[in-house]
C-alpha cells in the first residue's frame, strides 16, 4: 500500500513553517524529519507513524487511539501508530504532529 499523499500534503501544511525540516521515503511511507530526526510520517501502513518520547509512549497509548509500532512482532516504544480515521480533523492531525516535531526538536540533530 503507497502512503496516503493527501495526508502528507495536510502534513506538510502543518509542518511548513518547522526549520531544518526534510521529507524522505521510508518506512513505505513519507517521512517528516527535523534536525534529520524523523518525527512524523504518512504510513505505507496508512495513518501516521509518529515518534515520541519513549517514555511518554504508554501513557499516550492508553489515553487516546494510537497504539505502539510493532517491527518483527516486538512493540516499539517512542513509535506510535494513529490509524486515518483517528486524524481526520485538522486538530487530530495537529496534535499528534506537533507531539512528534516537539521531541524530534529535543534531539541533537543529525548530519
Amino acid at each position: 500500500m503507497a502512503y496516503d499523499e493527501d495526508l502528507a500534503d495536510r502534513i506538510r501544511e502543518l509542518v511548513g513553517g518547522e526549520s531544518d525540516l526534510t521529507e524522505k521515503k521510508m518506512f513505505g511511507g513519507l517521512s517528516f524529519l527535523v534536525g534529520g530526526n524523523m518525527a512524523v510520517a504518512a504510513s505505507g501502513e496508512g495513518g501516521l507513524l509518529v515518534r515520541v518520547d519513549p517514555a511518554e509512549s504508554d501513557t499516550l497509548v492508553a489515553r487516546s487511539q494510537a497504539r505502539l509500532m510493532e517491527m518483527r512482532g516486538r512493540a516499539m516504544q517512542g513509535w506510535l501508530r494513529v490509524d486515518a480515521e483517528h486524524v481526520r480533523t485538522k486538530r487530530q492531525l495537529a496534535k499528534w504532529v506537533e507531539l512528534g516535531t516537539t521531541y524530534a526538536r529535543s534531539l541533537p540533530a543529525k548530519r
